[in-house]
């Protein structure tokens, strides 16, 4: 199963094209500046039963040097099977549309990012017929930016950088100096930033700490992520008031309040608690 942290190492790259720029200078690379940005469709799969598949595929277009092709996938650990996939992909990718391709793969430790830094030489020892050599983000050469300056002059690049520093002890404030950044900045371009944040922190401990900083300091935003924040504090109310009244509540009950996405009915059930006799009068209409 996916996980949503390998889903926004590479969809980041998917809404923010333009990020690719500034990665590869930190990567020391120096690209023609893309004029233009593609997504393409990422089904790589041939005509026989065997299904291939990037994560994220990009065509850049530049005003000089033609176009090209980047590849971009979300590794979580170490995989001996992705270098020959990986080597497929951009073979087959230069094949089909006949312009240059690249791998970036992205990475939340260290150890998987140095492995899948290691050119994979294809061929005999007294000849590389393919050399494969990925471009590699992680936690090793993504910058730390806990400055909410820094984080609002470039959102993309500060989300990416609290997704690969998703484990790191300092990722706090990583997550500060973003939540920060995006208070000015119009819900529009904060919603999907917010999401990828959360979806790239997964179930590592950061995750809470960015959940309690969207309840807080975003707390005119009205993103999935915020709604989500906000009915859980109204499905606690409802319980604590239950509770205070001296009410049984039952493991069942527990549950259907929790997972209840309605805020209209979560404050129904709320206005009931404060006078119901039992956990079923909260559920039952007056």
């Amino acid at each position: 199963m996916v996980s949503s942290p390998h889903e926004a190492m590479h969809r980041i790259f998917q809404e923010y094209p333009e990020l690719f720029t500034g990665v590869s200078r930190l990567l020391g690379l120096t690209l023609p500046a893309p004029t233009t940005a593609t997504v393409l469709p990422t089904d790589l799969t041939e005509a026989k039963p065997v299904e291939r598949r990037v994560d994220t595929l990009l065509r850049f277009g530049t005003e000089n040097e033609g176009a090209f092709l980047l590849a971009v996938e979300a590794q979580g650990k170490k995989d001996p099977s992705k270098p020959g996939s990986w080597a497929y992909y951009l073979t087959y990718l230069y094949e089909k549309y006949r312009v240059p391709p690249m791998l970036l793969v992205v990475c939340q430790d260290r150890t998987t990012a140095e492995w899948a830094s290691r050119p994979v030489r294809i061929g005999l020892p007294q000849w590389d017929s393919v050399v494969l050599r990925p471009l590699v983000a992680g936690p090793h050469n993504m910058p730390v930016i806990t400055d909410a300056a820094e984080a609002g002059k470039d959102l993309a690049l500060a989300t990416l950088s609290a997704i690969t520093h998703a484990a790191d002890p300092d990722v706090g404030a990583i997550l500060r100096a973003l939540s920060t950044a995006l208070r000015d900045t119009p819900e529009t371009v904060a919603d999907p930033i917010v999401e990828l944040t959360a979806q790239g922190l997964g179930k590592r401990p950061a995750a809470q700490e960015w959940r309690n900083l969207v309840a807080v300091d975003l707390s005119f935003y009205k993103s999935p992520l915020s709604e989500e924040i906000r009915n859980e504090g109204r499905a606690q109310s409802i319980l604590t008031v239950l509770k205070a009244r001296g009410i049984d509540i039952t493991d069942e009950t527990r549950t259907r309040i929790a997972e209840s996405t309605d805020p209209e009915l979560l404050d129904q059930w709320l206005a009931r608690a404060a006078l119901a006799d039992s956990a079923d009068d909260v559920f039952t209409t007056p």
